[in-house]
């Protein structure tokens, strides 16, 4: 049985050679750059506002990406708060661009909106969210 993924794909990017550490595996911090930047999207979507990581928690990396891997990160809504979103976060490889398709990293993030004048400002409710972002957060969470 194959392993499903959780969320919606939200990036695509390609595994380039100048992404390597000295045994030619993708560096991790490329990695997590990718999934930071894909759950970034996504806690902007739900709150509608400038979010900043706060917190990185759980993370796991499964396996190794290799040069020539398409890596697909998937991002869902977990949890919302007054001022923050957490996002589970997977991160998928097709290998070599047309290979078996495998999970490698997930984790969970954590983003606080910020106002113009870079502070902690609360989100919009749920229902005053516009339908596309209703329709792609995949909330998964309770509010609190």
């Amino acid at each position: 049985m194959t392993e499903e993924t959780r969320g919606r794909l939200t990036t695509r990017t390609l595994a380039m050679p100048a992404d390597t550490n000295p045994s030619g595996d993708i560096f991790g911090g490329w990695v997590l750059s990718q999934m930071d930047n894909a759950a970034s999207i996504c806690a902007g979507q739900r709150a509608q506002l400038r979010v900043v990581t706060v917190a990185l928690d759980s993370m796991s990396f499964i396996r190794p990406v290799k040069v020539g891997d398409i890596l697909g990160v998937y991002t869902e809504v977990e949890r919302v708060g007054r001022t923050s979103v957490s996002v589970h976060v997977e991160a998928w490889v097709r290998r070599a661009r047309i290979g078996i398709r495998e999970k490698v990293t997930e984790g969970r993030f954590t983003f606080v909106a910020l106002d113009d004048m870079g502070d902690p400002t609360p989100l919009p409710p749920e229902e005053t969210l516009p339908d596309y972002v209703k329709e792609n957060l995949g909330v998964s969470g309770a509010q609190d």
